[in-house]
């Protein structure tokens, strides 16, 4: 008779732990900035919204500062994966500035961005916060970089190429920014489409693109 095997469940190490609190307290405060904005933001908030005590919170961030720019780090990662996790989703069709232009929409869609605005817009008067984001915005550009170059891989290494992205990407955060006083979401892709076409003229001379490449749908916007 054969003997019952016991599978003997393997207990996680310390840092294992240490890791996985961690995570919940900077997937908190990510939560937090997007509810409460950073002024609200606060370390009491954050320990609770990750189910933690207040000293298991100040033994891992001593100060809202420490777990604002850990926090940093953490959403910067969290967009660089966003960016490559999207890139499959979006259909390459026969124009590649329009794959472009909504592969971009659809990565500013969401919390990351909020959360994002709230940091960029602390790191205004905060010397700290501002290197922080310093720091880790030319890593998540350059996730985005890499995504794009799916539908322009031989354009996007042009100095031009990039240009277009980074102003493509200026235009629509100005607009989604407008829109959290406006709270119209379709107003804001209303008046991303209406950008959208200007950048498309813009591409048609930076990345000659010519118009009879175009795809029919982009010739009738």
């Amino acid at each position: 008779m054969a003997k019952g095997v016991v599978v003997k469940q393997q207990r996680r190490t310390q840092e294992q732990r240490s890791t996985e609190m961690r995570t919940r307290l900077l997937d908190a405060t990510v939560d937090c900035l997007v509810e409460y904005g950073y002024a609200g933001t606060t370390t009491p908030r954050v320990a609770e919204r990750a189910g933690v005590t207040r000293g298991a919170q100040v033994h891992h961030f001593g100060s809202k500062t420490d777990l604002v720019v850990a926090a940093i780090s953490h959403l910067a990662q969290l967009r660089a994966e966003t960016a490559m996790r999207e890139m499959p989703l979006v259909e390459g069709g026969a124009d590649p500035v329009v794959a472009v232009l909504e592969f971009l929409w659809e990565l500013h869609q969401g919390p990351l961005f909020i959360a994002t605005v709230e940091l960029w817009v602390a790191g205004r008067t905060d010397p700290v916060l501002a290197a922080a984001l310093g720091r880790v915005e030319p890593f998540v550009n350059n996730a985005v970089l890499m995504a794009v170059a799916r539908f322009v891989p031989d354009d996007v290494r042009r100095k031009e190429a990039r240009d277009f992205v980074y102003t493509a990407m200026d235009a629509l955060r100005g607009i989604l920014i407008a829109n959290f006083i406006e709270r119209d979401a379709e107003r804001a892709h209303r008046r991303w489409h209406r950008g959208c076409a200007h950048l498309r003229e813009i591409a048609n001379v930076a990345l000659a693109v010519h118009p009879a490449e175009q795809s029919p749908r982009s010739n009738r916007d």
